[in-house]
């Protein structure tokens, strides 16, 4: 977390990318450290990205299982 709803986000493809919690999300959802979440790279600036999803432990236990997540 760096503040301002902004975060560093590891993703699958190896790539560090700097994601910022919309406005929407936000008030609705908390993200904290080791949370496991969905991010969708900016078009025209691809080491920046916006967070749409956050998966629940059930959820993440589940992706583990079926071989999702490594």
């Amino acid at each position: 977390m760096l503040g301002a709803n902004r975060m560093i986000v590891q993703c699958m493809d190896g790539v560090r990318r700097m994601a910022r919690i919309p406005g929407k999300m936000r008030k609705r959802v908390w993200i904290n450290v080791g949370d496991v979440v969905i991010v969708v790279p900016w078009e025209f600036q691809d080491e920046k990205a916006d967070v749409v999803w956050k998966y629940t432990r059930p959820q993440v236990a589940w992706l583990e299982r079926k071989g999702y997540l490594k």
